[in-house]
């Protein structure tokens, strides 16, 4: 029997030991893109809000494994270029993303030691987005289905994929607010595969073949040139560029990354060397 309760008290003090490594987040963040319909940084007008939730995991007082899921809107438009022949092309797009991601934290400083530290992550993510744009009625129009570049049709690029891998990469400065509650204020960036994230890539298709397969709809918003005032009424010629495949799009975060330690009451924790902040540190 007294093996059995130590094998049970080794278990209990294992899991106890484990539990108080796992933080869970919240991600609270601006969010924006950069690709052929808008090379600024956060431009005020297509700049939105971005939340997740992380589950973190210490490994070491400086590595941790991070795994998150997050949700935003992001978007162009040619309106606001800067480029006169950009703003008489007339394109916009908004999607939705939703995105899984497997990351390694790196934090410098030990934050058992000390309130602050600079830390970088990078990892694999995989996201879901789908862009849309508003038609002259304002009817929310998914452009993808579209195939406004010809996608998928003979003699024209393959269509895209919805769901796609990214690379997230970032960093920023966390800071201890006491031996459980952390707070990061970070920007990370996530370098994409596909250039399709605003659905402009590559060249005009030709609009009879648009017209013949997809219909008038896709002919409407593949060139929006000739809706504005002062825009060229005639659709540009097959070949003509529209977009450039040189580089891929990108979406990138700003904002802060709230951590909470679970199995902890906040005092003493089993007793150990003292943190920076003045309380016991858990000693695994």
């Amino acid at each position: 029997m007294k093996k059995v309760r130590s094998l049970i008290f080794f278990l209990i003090l294992s899991s106890s030991a484990m539990t108080q490594r796992i933080h869970v987040g919240l991600f609270g963040a601006a969010a924006a893109y950069n690709g052929d319909l808008t090379d600024k940084i956060f431009p005020k007008k297509v700049t939105n809000g971005a939340i997740g939730f992380t589950l973190n995991y210490e490994l070491t007082d400086h590595l941790m494994v991070r795994t998150g899921v997050t949700y935003t809107i992001v978007g162009g438009t040619d309106r606001y270029s800067n480029k006169a022949d950009l703003r008489l092309r007339n394109l916009s797009f908004e999607t939705t993303i939703l995105e899984f991601s497997a990351l390694g934290e790196y934090n410098l400083l030990n934050l058992n030691e000390s309130r602050y530290t600079p830390y970088a992550f990078a990892g694999l993510a995989v996201y879901k987005f789908n862009p849309y744009d508003y038609d002259n009625n304002g009817q929310k129009t998914f452009l993808k289905p579209l195939s406004t570049e010809g996608q998928g049709l003979a003699g024209y690029p393959k269509p895209y994929n919805l769901t796609q891998l990214a690379i997230p990469v970032g960093g920023g400065i966390k800071f201890a607010i006491n031996d459980n509650l952390r707070v990061g204020i970070e920007l990370g960036l996530r370098y994409l595969f596909t250039d399709y994230l605003d659905d402009v890539s590559t060249n005009y298709a030709d609009p009879s073949d648009l017209l013949a397969a997809k219909g008038q709809l896709a002919v409407d918003m593949s060139y929006r040139g000739d809706e504005i005032p002062g825009g060229v009424l005639a659709y540009p010629s097959k070949g003509a560029q529209r977009g450039s495949p040189k580089a891929k799009d990108y979406y990138y975060f700003a904002g802060l990354h709230l951590t909470y330690r679970l199995g902890t009451s906040g005092g003493n924790n089993g007793g150990g060397r003292k943190s920076q902040t003045g309380c016991p540190v858990n000693v695994y």
